[in-house]
């Protein structure tokens, strides 16, 4: 090892046992949290996961849609899952909770924003984001994503990776509201397509619909050949989550 490498080495701050020690015991509150998502949800299937902005008010259009879809899937049979806050997520879990199905928040640790709903059969609270992101994957028949900001652009991005890669199986993914999704599907296009970053198969992906009639119909055409439950090859996949 040159001089150089060695000065360079040599500014590697030793170790702090009592931040291994913090660290440790990080690790097994993120242990708790996925043992007690795995036992409480095992039994919501099928489910569906409905994301949005969490900053609408209940008189909102994608408000009152949100509730309308939810209470339709919910009827349909389809426990509903939901971040477990205010705006769209409120409104996810409100049509569940009118609906026949459970209606399920996966509450997550905020300083801002987040405030859990009072339409929740099962209340999970997180502190990690990604510790509550495997939750709303892992058990989801579908995923459907209402007009919505940062976050909600975040999951989409996160269950499209995970379909494009393999790592999940294939769900229906619909996104609601066409205008709103409009100017982001042109861009994947003109965009990445264009460039070469994904294929014009990726775009295929999922959907954009505008009615509860149309996203239920979709769901169960997805469906109909196959059934709910993962196959073997699924199921295996579905453990590395």
């Amino acid at each position: 090892m040159d001089h150089k490498s060695k000065a360079r080495h040599s500014r590697l701050a030793p170790i702090d046992d009592s931040m291994l020690t913090r660290e440790s015991w990080k690790i097994f509150q993120i242990m708790a949290e996925f043992v007690e998502g795995f036992e409480r949800l095992a039994t919501i299937k099928p489910s569906v996961s409905v994301f949005g902005s969490a900053r609408l008010a209940p008189d909102h259009p994608h408000y009152r849609l949100a509730v309308d879809i939810s209470r339709t899937l919910s009827n349909a049979g389809f426990s509903v899952v939901s971040g477990g806050g205010p705006g769209i997520m409120e409104a996810a879990n409100r049509g569940a909770f009118d609906g026949k199905s459970p209606s399920i928040g996966l509450n997550i640790q905020l300083p801002h924003e987040q405030s859990g709903n009072p339409y929740q059969d099962v209340s999970l609270s997180f502190r990690h984001f990604f510790s509550r992101k495997v939750m709303f994957v892992k058990y989801a028949a579908a995923y459907v994503v209402m007009p919505g900001g940062f976050g909600t652009l975040d999951e989409l991005a996160e269950i499209l990776t995970l379909v494009q890669t393999k790592k999940t199986r294939r769900i229906p993914i619909i996104l609601v509201h066409e205008p709103f999704w409009r100017g982001l599907v042109e861009w994947f296009r003109d965009g990445l397509v264009a460039a070469g970053m994904i294929d014009a198969d990726d775009l295929e992906l999922f959907r954009i619909l505008d009615t509860p009639e149309e996203i239920l119909a979709a769901i169960f055409d997805h469906y109909e050949q196959r059934g709910f439950e993962p196959s073997a090859e699924e199921a295996e996949i579905l453990l590395d989550l």
